[in-house]
């Protein structure tokens, strides 16, 4: 009789996934700050509301113009944080509130797919983990911007 000695595996723990946001308006107007807070609670509460997801933080910039990245001191924060490894995926309510810069927009979304970080904006319904998203986030930006266009 041979006997074999089974050893108990320990159980897999799945990762949960670091989810972050990104809000940013463009005045410090009273509605334009409302609707900044409104964007961090729902983005605070749909992260949580996800039971394989972390809150990574919400990143925001009040105030300020989305035509230059380097300008925002909550992007710079939020691709500090991409950049170090803490975030696993971003969350936006939309391309214009990520970027009004179409050059800037298509690197900063290369940027973090390079570091496998997808992006999710809300209003357009893409996400960048998609292999089609570039496109559509190219035609998209492309036609909502008032800025010249540039091939890529």
């Amino acid at each position: 009789m041979i006997i074999r000695k089974i050893e108990a595996q320990e159980p897999v723990v799945k990762k949960k996934l670091r989810v972050a946001a990104y809000c940013r308006v463009s005045t410090e107007n009273d509605d334009q700050k409302e609707s900044l807070e409104a964007q961090k609670t729902h983005y605070e509460t749909w992260i949580k509301r996800h039971s394989d997801w972390e809150f990574a933080g919400v990143f925001y910039d009040l105030g300020i113009s989305g035509t230059k990245a380097d300008s925002r001191d909550g992007l710079q924060a939020l691709l500090y944080a991409c950049r170090t490894g803490s975030i696993d995926y971003v969350l936006t309510k939309s391309i214009s509130r990520f970027s009004r810069n179409t050059t800037d927009c298509l690197e900063l979304v290369r940027e973090l797919l390079s570091y496998n970080i997808p992006i999710y904006f809300e209003k357009e319904n893409i996400d960048t983990g998609s292999m089609e998203s570039e496109l559509i986030l190219s035609i998209v930006i492309c036609s909502n911007s008032n800025t010249p266009t540039y091939s890529f």
